[in-house]
């Protein structure tokens, strides 16, 4: 009886042991899941602009030159928002890359008005209050975007234009430039082609040029924009470009228009668009996107595809925008041939697009 009780107490004590164990192990299974789920997400895409980018019209030099120059601003912001930097920080010093670029039409390789000039357009704003700032018509301004910035920060105001913004560059200590900074030969030659041909035309639009230009690649939208989540969940998205070639009368696009070319709302989603300005403008297309996920429960490429495959080209026009919304997904809608695009996740995943796929 009392072998029988020895054993009856150690089988129990050992039941008790085996199963603290498997308690121990659930409880530090459990504690890893929950802290992976903690995780803060965070993510960016980027756009270079859309229009009739075919791969029969790129050169393979060329291409390599876009893709290296997109990785490199792409880049940029993501480690700013790898090492918890804010998600306007990462919007702004990406766009600075492209701004600096000759690839692309905003900054350095703005395209050239109808005067022979060059007149920038740029807005950014904060999903976290839906503050935001612009200007358009600067010639002076080195980084349009970062001008952008100020306005938002340091005014009251939301857009400035032409000589009242670059005075107010000046005021705020901003670096400006002499307006010969932003030539650049190929842009210049688009110029005097479309001149030669008695046509006004959308550096983006082959409907309306007709010659093949080697540089714009049969009528690519020249627009960079960016939007991104940082790691507090706040979204921001910014766009920065030089306009329509050939452009008269001051003519102003969707890029500086919050709503049109930018949008950034923490509820919803960030928008940075690149299209056909009148047509965005009319559109509200980065607004609209925001709205129907807002409104009528859209998935952030539910939203994209019926705007920019259903509602702009009803209107007539074309283009695409990049998004992220306020989980981390993202989606780069575009309705022409190519469209230059990347975007990298909190796991360091680069993807980086030209052509329709």
């Amino acid at each position: 009886m009392r072998t029988y009780l020895s054993i009856l107490i150690a089988s129990f004590i050992l039941i008790s042991c085996q199963s603290k164990d498997t308690s121990t192990e659930s409880s530090v299974s459990s504690s890893e899941e929950n802290k992976q789920d903690t995780t803060p997400n965070f993510g960016i895409v980027i756009h270079g602009g859309a229009g009739t980018i075919l791969k029969k019209n790129m050169t393979d030099s060329l291409e390599a030159a876009y893709k290296a120059k997109l990785e490199e601003a792409i880049k940029t912001g993501h480690d700013i928002l790898a090492n918890g930097g804010s998600s306007i920080e990462a919007v702004t010093a990406t766009i600075n890359v492209m701004e600096d670029s000759p690839l692309f039409n905003a900054g350095k390789g703005a395209a050239f008005t109808h005067e022979e000039t060059n007149e920038l357009d740029a807005s950014i704003m904060n999903g976290a209050d839906l503050n935001a700032g612009a200007v358009s018509g600067v010639t002076r301004v080195k980084n349009p975007i970062d001008l952008a910035l100020k306005v938002m920060t340091d005014s009251d105001h939301v857009m400035l234009s032409g000589q009242g913004a670059e005075r107010f560059a000046q005021e705020q200590g901003m670096e400006l430039v002499d307006p010969s900074y932003f030539y650049t030969k190929k842009r210049f030659e688009s110029l005097q082609r479309i001149k030669a041909s008695q046509k006004t035309a959308l550096d983006h639009d082959d409907k309306k040029v007709s010659f093949a230009d080697p540089f714009i690649k049969d009528a690519k939208f020249g627009t960079v924009g960016c939007a991104a989540l940082d790691k507090e969940g706040n979204l921001a998205a910014g766009t920065s470009t030089g306009g329509m070639t050939n452009k008269r009368w001051g003519r102003i696009g969707d890029a500086p228009i919050i709503g049109a070319g930018t949008y950034a709302n923490n509820a919803t989603c960030a928008v940075s668009s690149t299209g056909w300005g009148e047509y965005f403008i009319r559109g509200m297309v980065a607004y609209d996107i925001s709205a129907l996920m807002e409104y009528k429960g859209l998935s952030l490429q539910e939203a994209a595809r019926t705007v920019i495959q259903g509602k702009i080209p009803k209107l007539g026009g074309d283009g695409g925008i990049v998004a992220i919304d306020n989980e981390g997904n993202v989606t780069m809608e575009f309705n022409t041939a190519g469209m230059y695009r990347a975007t990298m996740n909190a796991g360091g995943e680069l993807e980086i697009g030209i052509y329709k796929n």
